[in-house]
């Protein structure tokens, strides 16, 4: 299985490819990627740059054009699809339908995947993305057990492509609207989830407080880890009590579980992150390339822990293991 890794920036995409990803996902500095964040991501010369590193080595870039154009102007998002291509990139990833028959039309050749923001999770509609736009794999969602990715992936006419490691969304992803409730920026559109610069802590005698927006979302006693504030993992007290309302912050490991991606067809493994350090892309990206070289080989999968490389200091299968619905 192909082994997909995250970089937030020029220094990160070498840091993955170093570490033995054989593809790296990225995006330009601008709102047509999701994960815009100050600091983050490629400007054109970057992304240029990186991806002739890339190729030098035997690495894939494959460009994240996942967020949904703005209606009336589309321009910024078909700028980025062309540049893509002029480029040279292996790929581009996107979700909207707009952008995806501009991207065939206009460009042929250039191999599309679909993004996990398009929330496609069934058979019927992943082949209409084939069969109408030529799409070549697709990002399945978090929220499907192994089961299930098995039961797809021999109904569909594309690769697919499953999560291993990083954050979980309690949402199926491209159908969030609680930052957007909270900030006014919305994670689908405006490419960010929690966005920077509506996110503030303050110490409160022995407690942590973070806020989003008008919202606290934790108050963290000395010793407990505390994860990027987000509604979704906010720990809150209610009328039934204290604790995490939607979800923990946990994040998905599922090493234990390649010998069935395998089995279950899967082309390649993704590993979430591109907010994340060298430091993270480096091991965890290292930890992966092991298990797969010894999966490959017929030897026992090692699973050193990546705990401290989650938000919450804890990992988990997810939905992976979920009964057969």
């Amino acid at each position: 299985m192909e082994l997909v890794c995250p970089a937030g920036t020029p220094a990160s995409l070498r840091t993955a490819i170093e570490a033995g990803a054989d593809a790296v996902y990225c995006g330009f500095r601008d709102e047509t990627n999701a994960r815009n964040f100050p600091g983050l991501n490629f400007s054109r010369d970057e992304m240029r740059a990186s991806i002739s590193y890339a190729r030098e080595r035997g690495a894939k870039v494959l460009i994240a054009i996942n967020t949904f154009a703005r209606a009336g102007d589309p321009g910024p998002w078909r700028r980025a699809v062309d540049d893509a291509a002029a480029f040279g990139a292996n790929a581009v990833i996107l979700a909207d339908l707009g952008l995806l028959g501009y991207a065939a039309t206009t460009h042929p050749r250039l191999r599309l995947h679909l993004s996990v923001q398009a929330a496609a999770a069934s058979a019927d509609s992943i082949n209409f993305y084939v069969g109408r736009f030529g799409v070549k794999r697709v990002v399945l969602p978090r929220v499907l057990s192994v089961a299930e990715i098995a039961a797809v992936t021999r109904a569909v006419s594309c690769e697919t492509e499953t999560f291993a490691f990083g954050g979980l969304c309690v949402m199926t992803e491209g159908r969030c609207s609680l930052s957007s409730y909270a900030t006014g920026k919305s994670p689908n559109m405006n490419g960010v989830c929690s966005p920077a610069s509506h996110v503030s802590y303050r110490q409160d005698g022995d407690c942590l407080v973070s806020r989003l927006g008008e919202f606290t979302i934790d108050r963290s006693d000395s010793g407990r880890p505390v994860g990027y504030p987000t509604l979704c993992k906010g720990h809150f007290r209610t009328t039934a009590g204290q604790g995490y309302l939607f979800e923990e912050p946990v994040s998905l490991d599922a090493r234990r579980l390649l010998p069935e991606l395998r089995t279950a067809g899967v082309t390649a493994i993704k590993i979430e992150g591109r907010q994340r350090s060298r430091a993270y892309i480096k091991a965890v990206v290292a930890a992966f390339r092991e298990a797969l070289d010894a999966l490959a080989a017929g030897t026992a999968v090692p699973i050193e822990s990546l705990a401290s490389m989650t938000e919450g200091q804890s990992v988990t299968s997810g939905a992976y293991r979920k009964a057969w619905r």
